[in-house]
């Protein structure tokens, strides 16, 4: 303990790689106190922050904690990766699985070897996980439909940008359409697969428009298709169309900014990543029996099976309030 309380803390803010892992601070609790962040587009400013909090939290309590996964969209890679981490027999894993279906044997196979894994920002609901951390993505959905159909008066065609291999995505989707389906005027083009490249939103939207297809609405599922589609209305000088984007990219932030975007709805990755490493250290530390006993139908589970963190709609009038805070932490 005298050495802990005394141990110099050095926060390292993450660097990011593929196949590779940098710790984000290091106390002098143990090398067996390691936890890690396993997700894919590690470059991003969305995991970026989630990164931020993780490091934070770790700081608080002096732990290791390291983010691992490839810097673009690569489903396999990251299993690979979570695969890698779990076998150095960590504290904890936090995981935002990509493709959930993929990643549930490895999360099972860790969960059996003792190592506490919780999700974040995407679950995988069929796996052993013990806690899913993140967005309500069906009430998130609703959100968005309700802006687009007040914008549009209930009349207009909707076209949807997102990754439909995503369950977290897909969510949405079911939010935004059973809003979207109660108007017998709104029609929703069929959806848009980015593929997690914010490039492929731009190219997309820009056939869009080169084919004069009837679009009054633009909804961007993911964190990188808003500013994608964003630019190509620019380009193409198209205004009068609504655009609602996910995140607070500081891209897409700038096109609130400049009026081509009309809002996004945003998450709170900083507080998964800072909640996350403190749930599994308290798992750690107050070790259960096993952790392979089914918690989400336990009623004396020690986690809790949803930990929803919340959404915040920014648009031109909370937007400098939205930058503000984000620059004074």
């Amino acid at each position: 303990m005298t050495a802990r309380l005394l141990g110099t803390l050095l926060l390292v803010l993450p660097l990011f790689c593929s196949g590779c892992t940098k710790p984000l601070n290091s106390a002098g609790r143990g090398s067996s106190e390691q936890y890690f962040l396993v997700t894919v587009n590690t470059q991003i400013p969305y995991w970026q922050t989630a990164a931020t909090g993780f490091a934070k939290a770790a700081s608080e309590m002096h732990v290791q904690g390291s983010v691992a996964g490839p810097n673009n969209y690569d489903p396999k890679a990251e299993q690979q990766e979570f695969r890698r981490v779990a076998q150095l027999k960590p504290a904890g894993i936090l995981v935002s699985p990509a493709d959930p279906d993929l990643m549930k044997a490895d999360i099972d196979a860790a969960i059996a070897a003792g190592i506490p894994v919780i999700t974040v920002d995407t679950d995988s609901s069929a796996s052993k996980r013990l806690s899913f951390i993140g967005t309500d993505n069906y009430e998130a959905g609703r959100l968005g439909g309700e802006i687009v159909s007040r914008s549009l008066q209930g009349n207009g065609r909707v076209a949807i940008f997102t990754m439909p291999e995503q369950t977290n995505l897909n969510e949405r989707y079911r939010g935004y359409m059973e809003i979207l389906t109660a108007y017998p005027h709104v029609a929703v083009l069929p959806v848009v697969d980015i593929k997690g490249d914010p490039q492929i939103a731009f190219d997309q939207a820009q056939k869009l428009i080169a084919a004069n297809t009837k679009v009054d609405a633009f909804v961007c599922l993911d964190a990188l298709g808003g500013k994608g589609v964003a630019k190509a209305l620019n380009a193409a000088h198209v205004t009068g169309k609504t655009l609602i984007a996910m995140d607070s990219d500081p891209e897409t932030l700038e096109w609130i900014r400049k009026g081509v975007i009309q809002g996004t709805i945003s998450q709170r990755p900083f507080t998964m990543g800072f909640v996350g490493l403190k749930m599994l250290d308290d798992l750690h530390r107050h070790q259960p029996k096993s952790l392979n006993v089914g918690w989400a139908k336990d009623p004396f589970a020690p986690v809790p099976t949803f930990v929803n963190t919340g959404v915040i709609w920014i648009d031109k009038q909370n937007l400098d309030a939205f930058v503000h805070a984000l620059a004074n932490p």
